[in-house]
Formats: C-alpha cells, structure tokens, sequence
C-alpha cells in the first residue's frame, strides 16, 4: 500500500503542474486579446474624437458665416422698425441667391434661369405662407472696381430681384425696399475666382 501511495503521488503532483501550465498560458492568452481587444476600442475613441473635432471645426465656420450673413438682416430688421414698415417687428428669415447656379456672373446683374426658379420657389413660400411680408433685398459684389461702381451694381442686382418678384408675382413694391452693400460684407474671400463669385449674391430679408 505505502509503495502504491508513492506512485501515485508524483502522478499527481505532474497532473497538477501540467494543469497549472495550462491555466497560465490560458491567462496569458486571455489577457493578450484583452490588450489587443483594449488597443482597437481606444483606436475607435481616438479616431471618433477626430470625427467630432473635425465637425466640430466644420459647425464653427458655418456659424462664423451665418453670423456675417445675419448680420445684414438684423440691419434689415432695424431699418424697417425705424420706417415703420413693419406689424411684428420681427426676423422671419433670409434667402441667398448664391449657390452655383444662382450666382451672378461677373459684372453682371441679370437674373439667370436658376435665379428666377430660386425666386419662383421664394415667392411660392410667401404666397403658401398667406402673410402680409416685408422683404429686403440686399445687392452685394465682389471687390473689383471702385467703391461707387460696386455699390451701383449691388443695386442693379437687387432692382433686378424686384422687378421680377412684381412683375411675374405681383408682389406689391410698397412692400419691399432695396439696397445695395456693394462689396462691404463679403461672406468669402476676394483672393480667388471662387471666393469672389460667393460674394456676387443678392440676400432676400422676410420680415413682419
């Protein structure tokens, strides 16, 4: 009996080693994909970061300019209060002719066939609207030439808004005023041909 005991002990003893190997290469292979499984979440954190802060960027510069294109229409706002030309004294909101195909060409203030759609689809909104609306219209440029012939060529453009918006909508003239900011508020850069085709815009102002 003693002699079998010892038999069976050193038996046992290398089934309990062989265990142990096997439960620690089992943790270490564990806790390698637990690494690598930590490695691929903190790579998806870091790449959904630069997501956000490149979205981020993206909001902050739409905001920067919609800041400069509200500002026009808060001067709208103003000088329509001060004229007494409006029931609620409120901004309702703003349209701009400015997309690829609505931009005015260079020295140029004719409506093209995409800017009058644009108009037509702007008029169809007041009229489904039924409100008793008062419109600006702001003509802009871009910085080439003098100062008086971008201010007369802003208001070459926004007459030319009016008159469509009257003579095909009958959109009464006592209810919109125009004005001409020439090239003093540009939305974009005058350095490149692109820039200064953004800035060839009329802005159509709805207030109440």
């Amino acid at each position: 009996m003693r002699a079998q005991a010892w038999t069976i002990a050193p038996a046992l003893v290398l089934a309990l080693a062989a265990t142990g190997c096997a439960t620690k290469k089992y943790v270490q292979t564990e806790n390698k994909a637990i690494h690598t499984r930590i490695d691929e979440v903190q790579g998806e954190v870091e790449k959904t970061q630069t997501r956000l802060d490149t979205q981020d960027k993206k909001v902050d510069d739409v905001q920067t300019q919609v800041t400069q294109v509200s500002q026009t229409a808060q001067d709208a706002l103003q000088r329509a209060q001060e004229a007494g030309k409006l029931a609620q004294g409120k901004l309702l909101y703003e349209t701009v002719l400015t997309d690829d195909k609505v931009r005015f060409g260079f020295n140029r203030h004719e409506l093209s066939a995409p800017a009058k759609t644009a108009l037509d689809d702007f008029a169809g909104k007041l009229k489904t609207e039924n409100k008793a609306v008062y419109v600006e219209i702001q003509g802009h440029t871009d910085d080439v030439g003098t100062k008086d012939y971008n201010e007369r060529l802003g208001l070459e453009r926004a007459e030319a808004v009016r008159r469509y918006l009257n003579q095909q909508h009958g959109f009464p003239l006592h209810r919109i005023n125009v004005i001409s900011y020439g090239a003093t508020a540009s939305i974009d850069t005058n350095k490149t041909r692109e820039g200064r085709a953004h800035n060839r815009r009329v802005n159509l102002v709805v207030l109440e």
